[in-house]
């Protein structure tokens, strides 16, 4: 089938805002008696804040103190660290050589409906963009496919008629799990080869030298 849609993975792929929710969510933790390394949290950057402090906390912690972390992260990252984030190189062009194309750009993010607002406000793209999703869109985040399910809705499209693109392991698969080709970009913080490895079937530096097709 020709490719008709684009969704797109928005933290570490249209704006660098990997390591500003690495810091939020360390200090979260912190305030809630619990002290992870950047990399520890950077290994699970990419999928959403339940799925990450599954990774990280024991069933306990989370029934004890997921709900509290959660909304700290959120709070720490809007008042504090998102006002530092910017556009990654290549995010404008990118989406303008998608519309050239004549395929519908869709937001896959699975961020909080106030943080995508604050993402959007950076990158000024509204009008370069078809629709979006943000976290009430799916019970599940990513890892599981949800999130690009919900997308492709929004898209209305069929899953062979899209391709998605994002920065994390946890869009490779998510991707996979919703029956979508995943492409990847090194924005995010993540090696080629581990995004390969979780399934990326090709890998950009950034937007400037991505390829769908």
């Amino acid at each position: 089938m020709p490719l008709k849609a684009i969704l797109l993975d928005v933290d570490g792929t249209l704006v660098d805002s990997n390591d500003l929710h690495v810091d939020a969510w360390r200090e979260a933790f912190r305030r809630c008696g619990k002290d992870f390394t950047r990399e520890e949290i950077h290994a699970q950057i990419g999928k959403g804040g339940d799925m990450l402090m599954e990774a990280l906390l024991s069933e306990e912690e989370v029934r004890r103190i997921g709900k509290k972390a959660d909304q700290l992260h959120l709070e720490l990252f809007i008042e504090r660290y998102q006002p530092r984030e910017r556009p990654l190189p290549g995010v404008r062009e990118a989406l303008e050589r998608m519309k050239a194309d004549g395929l519908r750009v869709v937001l896959a993010s699975s961020a909080k409906e106030k943080e995508l607002e604050g993402h959007l406000a950076v990158l000024g793209i509204d009008e370069l963009i078809d629709g979006k999703t943000t976290a009430d869109a799916a019970e599940h985040s990513k890892p599981c496919p949800d999130i690009f399910a919900a997308a492709l809705e929004v898209a209305g499209v069929e899953a062979d008629e899209a391709v998605v693109i994002g920065d994390s392991p946890w869009d490779a698969v998510a991707a996979s799990k919703a029956g979508l080709p995943m492409v990847g970009v090194l924005t995010g913080g993540f090696s080629e080869s581990l995004l390969r490895e979780k399934g990326a079937r090709a890998v950009f530096r950034d937007l400037r030298e991505l390829r769908w097709t």
